[in-house]
């Protein structure tokens, strides 16, 4: 048997390096590809008269298209541009420009209304066709001078994504692009900065969704651990792993019963961050994450085509550990603790039963009627754990945690539940800066009689709206002495997996909550008006 430490899993392709640059762009020395807007032209009450350009090319494009003697806007026409936003043709150099031999592609890429978002996809649009190149400079950042960056990294570094176990190294035509220049930037102390939260925000998704791909044969609880103990040390964070027998010793009853199962005993991994600046009155976020490293069902087995993807029920731990090692590279100003309870939901002799009542910590219990609910049982040992020991001022988790989210939702955008609107509020907006949007659903009174058990103080597996039930169930862990604790539930499961390659998202594990996180605990004051409303 392959031991799940030994370093079995094979290097793989990384997101490409960064660069800004004020000089030319077809100049660059080493760039292979160039990548210029394409925006619709505007319209005009002459619209169609004879004459009249149908787009409109961006910055760099008449500079360009001199040095190479080609009329590039009446290419676009040729090829139908219409600059919507993710269009793209290329053109062949293969003798390159006079100051650049090396350049063999001109890739024109259509931008929209050159938003934000427009840039992201953009961006995202671009990475395909420089697959397998050396370098592409682009102005494509230039065209929104406060969050161009942002989009362009962001979007061409997702959309490069690559995960390979096979006995070869994947092909030239699926690696990332290796060097992007960001042409007609300066290197200015804001360029600068924008830069490295770029960076950061484009690398959590990227290593959530590294996380997230891994297969369970490697991955399992411990393996988790280990990633953790190289973030802790690398970015200077604090760790604490309980093991099994810790486990049991503290009280962590939920967590010890969905991993009795496995030969992989379960973890809880502690995460710390604490600002430069931190003293005894700054406040402290707790981001919880679901660990499942592989879920089978248990006893309330899953069918063959639910437990395909299932390797990636760790999203959400993969997401807290991506935050926590970025925190530090976009300022977050409060402490924050990330927890990630880890285990294996397997099927064994040792497995918990449908019926059987777990104590979890803190001592609340319940009754497991459907083993294939585990991710609630794990979410509230680290949940009680968090409020009785860490005196948050905000707790947030983030869990692939229900089927019903994603019939309610599709697979492009997530759940929100939340006890604290100022706390709600300040997540949603922040998804939806950072690309990973969610909607928000209430937390119904009415049904929490479905939660009853004539056994325990709560049923893990109620009727009624599984999305809703879930976080109902959720939201009894983070009732402190003093009352609840300010908390927001994301349920990513509608968005856990992407169907297809669209805008940044690559087939596959998504990772998705890194940057809607990091986008909120990197504002200037992450938890204002919260625990007023």
């Amino acid at each position: 048997m392959t031991s799940p430490t030994s370093g079995v899993l094979p290097p793989q392709v990384g997101a490409p390096g960064f660069a800004l640059s004020a000089g030319p762009r077809h100049g660059v020395g080493g760039v292979d590809v160039v990548a210029l807007p394409v925006l619709p032209a505007p319209i005009t009450p002459d619209e169609g008269a004879p004459g009249e350009a149908a787009v409109l090319l961006g910055p760099g494009a008449a500079d360009l298209g001199e040095a190479l003697g080609v009329d590039l806007l009446a290419l676009a026409e040729a090829s139908g541009l219409t600059g919507r936003t993710g269009e793209t043709a290329t053109i062949p150099l293969a003798l390159g420009a006079p100051d650049n031999p090396d350049l063999r592609l001109v890739v024109l890429v259509g931008v929209g209304d050159a938003t934000p978002t427009d840039l992201r996809r953009a961006a995202a649009a671009l990475a395909r066709p420089c697959r397998g190149r050396v370098a592409v400079a682009t102005t494509l950042a230039g065209l929104d001078a406060e969050h161009g960056i942002e989009g362009v990294v962001v979007g061409l570094s997702l959309a490069s994504f690559g995960f390979s176990w096979r006995s070869a190294p994947p092909p030239a035509v699926e690696r990332p692009v290796t060097r992007v220049v960001l042409a007609g930037r300066e290197h200015d102390v804001a360029d600068d900065a924008a830069l490295r939260r770029a960076v950061a925000l484009a690398g959590a998704g990227w290593y959530a969704r590294h996380l997230a791909t891994v297969p369970s044969n490697l991955k399992n609880p411990a393996w988790m651990a280990e990633q953790a103990a190289l973030l802790a040390e690398r970015h200077d964070l604090t760790l604490r792993v309980w093991d099994e027998h810790e486990l049991e010793n503290e009280g962590f009853g939920g967590i010890l019963g969905v991993g009795q199962g496995s030969v992989s005993p379960p973890r809880l991994i502690r995460l710390d961050y604490t600002p430069p600046k931190a003293g005894r009155r700054t406040p402290t976020v707790v981001l919880v994450g679901k660990g499942i490293t592989f879920d089978s069902g248990g006893i309330s087995i899953k069918p063959a085509q639910g437990m395909e993807t299932m390797k990636r029920d760790m999203t959400g731990g993969a997401v807290v550990l991506a935050t926590m090692a970025a925190l530090h590279a976009v300022g977050c100003p409060v402490k924050v603790v990330g927890l990630v309870p880890s285990a294996e939901n397997a099927i064994s002799g040792s497995a918990t039963r449908p019926g059987d009542v777990l104590r979890h910590y803190g001592g609340r219990t319940t009754e497991v009627t459907n083993t294939d609910a585990e991710g609630r049982l794990v979410l509230g040992d680290a949940l009680a754990y968090a409020v009785r020991e860490l005196k948050p001022a905000a707790v947030v988790d983030v869990a692939t945690l229900t089927g019903g989210i994603k019939v309610a939702l599709g697979q492009q955008v997530g759940g929100l539940f939340a006890n604290d609107d100022a706390l709600a509020d300040a997540v949603f907006s922040a998804a939806e800066q950072a690309g990973e949007p969610l909607w928000r659903f209430p937390l119904h009174p009415a049904y929490e009689e479905k939660l009853a058990s004539k056994v325990a103080d709560a049923d893990n597996g109620p009727s009624g709206p599984q999305a809703i039930m879930a976080a109902l169930f959720l939201q009894h862990f983070v009732r402190g002495p003093g009352g609840p604790v300010p908390w927001a539930h994301l349920d990513v499961a509608s968005v856990g997996d992407a169907p297809e390659e669209r805008h940044e998202w690559t087939k596959g594990p998504t990772g998705f909550g890194a940057r809607a996180l990091l986008t909120w605990l990197g504002s200037a004051d992450p938890l204002a008006g919260v625990g007023t409303s």
